[in-house]
């Protein structure tokens, strides 16, 4: 065993678990908890219109099912900025 396999397998097991916690996926953490807690608050009904038929639903649910797709469409968008 070389020093560099012996020095990653004793002791190694706190430095993956701080190269897993970036300032970028915290960040990601937070927003999503926040974006829960928002969603989750929000639950008296509304009217939302859909092209054409109206629907009475909790806004919450409704923020529920947006959000994915608001993702979605921001994270396409980083990458596509990304590949030029």
């Amino acid at each position: 065993m070389s020093p560099n396999e012996a020095s990653r397998t004793s002791g190694g097991g706190g430095s993956r678990f701080a190269e897993a916690l970036t300032p970028g996926r915290i960040g990601m953490a937070v927003l999503a908890i926040v974006t829960l807690l928002v969603i989750f608050q929000n639950t008296r009904h509304v009217k939302i219109r859909l092209l054409v038929p109206e629907v009475s639903m909790p806004l919450g649910p409704a923020l529920l099912a947006t959000a994915p797709l608001i993702g979605a469409a921001c994270g396409s968008y980083v990458m596509a900025r990304r590949r030029k």
